[in-house]
């Protein structure tokens, strides 16, 4: 584990870490999560990121497969994949931290060209390697440019496209490339995946979907569940019961509306997916969120 990458994370997150423990950077797509204790069961269908661990425990969980991973280990998500994640190991005393990098679509492709990769398989959409000692170095020379403010316009581009350098040529390359390549199978599986994500509320069709996605309907199935674990439907439904769920829980909006806002025309439907999902039905699972957030109080 970098030590001193560990002390530059402490010190912006504990000053500048929001309720949700988040504490965002000036540079694009990168922050730093910071936890005071084991958090509830977080759902989400995460966009391709890699979370560099410091210190304390995670576990994320994709279809039936769980990874738990600690200080010096990486995460990498590949895909837009929906997951269960957990942090499994902090306190007041020794708190959690990571570093959140998103992985940017257009950096990727313009390496992979200069690189000179011409293909790539679609391969696993996660998995947890130990962090490379450039990846490390190339994050901490970013998080001391928040002590240089002036630095910061000049020097973050070049550094933020070193670390993706880095991740890409490193133990975490196989799965980032497919990224990178124009008309690859996760590139055009992303493509309808970004449609789904704009009109998640809308009724869209597995034939729309794949002629976005430029693939006949059998190839579109079979390359979707691959990249996503879910089915084209399934993946929709997911995104709108966690939508439905922030809705619920950060605003305060009925379930009723919530249902009809995410595109359910049967609430009594929305309850019982809402229930197969995240284990109890909307009243309750706000009810008992609620409980723990008065009583964490």
């Amino acid at each position: 584990m970098n030590s001193a990458l560990l002390d530059c994370v402490r010190r912006f997150a504990d000053g500048n870490a929001d309720k949700f423990g988040v504490a965002r950077t000036p540079f694009p797509g990168l922050f730093a999560m910071r936890a005071t204790a084991p958090s509830e069961l977080q759902y989400a269908i995460s966009k391709p990121l890699v979370a560099l661990v410091l210190q304390g425990t995670k576990r994320v969980t994709v279809g039936n497969r769980s990874f738990d991973f600690g200080a010096g280990d990486s995460l990498l998500i590949a895909a837009d994949v929906p997951n269960v994640s957990q942090i499994t190991r902090a306190s007041g005393g020794v708190p959690y931290y990571s570093l959140v990098l998103d992985i940017d679509p257009a950096v990727t492709r313009s390496l992979v060209v200069e690189i000179g990769i011409a293909h790539a398989e679609t391969g696993a959409s996660i998995r947890v390697d130990p962090t490379e000692a450039e990846v490390a170095d190339t994050a901490l020379r970013l998080m001391q440019l928040l002590d240089r403010p002036a630095s910061i316009p000049v020097l973050q581009n070049q550094l933020i496209r070193e670390m993706h350098y880095w991740l890409l040529t490193g133990r975490h390359g196989a799965g980032i490339r497919a990224l990178g390549v124009t008309d690859s199978h996760a590139d055009r599986i992303g493509r309808a995946v970004a449609l789904i994500r704009a009109a998640y509320s809308e009724a869209l069709t597995v034939e729309k979907l794949a002629e976005v996605a430029g693939m006949s309907l059998s190839s579109f199935h079979h390359h979707f569940r691959i990249v996503t674990s879910l089915s084209p439907l399934q993946f929709q439904k997911q995104l709108r019961l966690i939508e439905a769920r922030r809705m619920m829980m950060s605003e305060g909006i009925l379930a009723s509306n919530a249902a009809y806002a995410v595109g359910y025309e049967s609430v009594p439907q929305f309850t019982r997916e809402y229930g197969r999902l995240f284990g109890a039905s909307p009243a309750k699972d706000v009810r008992d969120s609620f409980g723990k957030s008065q009583i964490a109080a």
